[in-house]
Parts: structure tokens; sequence; C-alpha cells
């Protein structure tokens, strides 16, 4: 992997991992743990959508006010440091990453000029010396010529376990059935064929991996060994 980088000033070559699945399927750790074993660039895609919102909101705006909230978009400008996605020099990802903001980012995202303007900032992000993207069209739309493509997803009441645990953390005192109903929910919008080329799906060339019973160790080995196949590190 080092050899990879040190050549890098003389080899155009940047390698890209793209991580698309279900939420709570674990691919956000995945994807963070990669790149940080990796010293690669990270990228959580959803993250963009949830600052959209939550930048839109901010300003009082109906999230159906496509033209306003694609206006929105335009005018973000987000500093990312690992997990951090700062604005005016605040963190703001705990506010972004709750399933609250989760839910707003899926309603915006299937708007098609706000893909577009998010798929620009998405793009600018391969940099030396590799990155780590993850969200739910990075393989099949984002980076299509991505050198890896991983798709994770899990049985829905696990990913549910998952989220609650979360949020009995944060004391949001939402309920195991209420979660599951809200995931189920997000998958019925992530995977609506109307979406077009945003639709969550499989990459033909992508590799499947089921996180239902296995730990977030196994997972790293399993994306790893699959880099390695790959001959990107």
């Amino acid at each position: 992997m080092h050899d990879i980088i040190r050549n890098m000033k003389n080899n155009p070559f940047i390698p890209i991992i793209a991580i698309d699945g279900t939420a709570s399927s674990g691919k956000g750790t995945v994807a963070y743990k990669l790149a940080q074993k990796l010293e690669f660039n990270y990228l959580n895609s959803g993250a963009l959508y949830r600052l959209v919102a939550y930048q839109a909101l901010k300003d009082g705006l109906d999230l159906t006010d496509e033209e306003k909230v694609i206006n929105v978009a335009k005018n973000i400008s987000p500093i990312f440091e690992g997990k951090k996605v700062i604005v005016d020099d605040v963190d703001i990802w705990p506010i972004i990453s709750t399933q609250e903001y989760g839910q707003h980012a899926s309603v915006i995202s299937p708007i098609k000029e706000l893909r577009e303007v998010v798929f620009d900032l998405q793009r600018k992000m391969i940099k030396t010396p590799g990155l780590v993207a993850e969200g739910r069209d990075m393989c099949t739309h984002v980076f299509t010529d991505a050198h890896v493509k991983f798709y994770l997803d899990a049985d829905v009441k696990e990913r549910a376990k998952r989220r609650h645990k979360d949020e009995t953390e944060k004391q949001s005192g939402k309920t195991l059935d209420e979660i599951i109903d809200e995931l189920i929910l997000r998958d019925q919008r992530d995977k609506d064929p109307k979406r077009g080329s945003s639709q969550l799906r499989p990459a033909e060339d992508g590799h499947i991996i089921d996180t239902t019973s296995v730990n977030i160790d196994e997972v790293m080995k399993i994306c790893l060994d699959h880099c390695k196949n790959k001959n990107i590190i």
C-alpha cells in the first residue's frame, strides 16, 4: 500500500473503493475504518444530502421546494475531516447523523438537479492517495469507475437492533418497532425504481456482503482481502 502512495506523483492511478448498502448495514463504519487503515480519503456521500436538508430547514425552507433546496446545495462548502462535517468552524455531524436527518436526506435525494450538484462535489473527492466512498449509488452511478465495489446488507431486524442501540445512547426514546418501520420505509424509498440511476441496488460487478451475523472485524477482513485480490493495496 505504501509503495502505491510513494509512486503516486509519477502514476495517475488513484484507487477508488466504493461501498453502497442499506441503512445501518455497517457500510459507514466499514468505509471509515478502511479509509483509516489504507490512509485514503473518506467520503460519506449521505452527509452531503443530510447537510443540504439541515441548511434548508435552518433557513426555514420546505424540503419539497426543489428549486430552493437545489440553491442551498450550490452554496454549501463543508470541510470533511474524517467523520467530521465542518460548517462555519462547527462539526455538525452529531446533528445530521440522526435517523431524523437520514429521513430528510431520503426525501430530497431523488431530486435530479440536486443529485447533479452533489455529483460534482463527490467527484472532486478523488484525490491521492486514494478514496473510500460510501452511500447509496456510489458503485452504480457516482463512481462507476471504482476499482473495488462492495454492497452491504443485513436483515432489517438486525439493522434495527443496531440503530436502536445508537438511539438509546442518544436517549431519543424511539422503540425498536418504530425503528423497524422507519428502516422499511427508508428501504422502500432508496430502492424505488423511479429513482433511476440513484436507486439503491448492487452493482453488477460488485461484491455483496451480508453483515447480519458477522462482526466488523470479519467484514473488514473480507473487504481487505478483496482489495488485495484486485491489486489496489
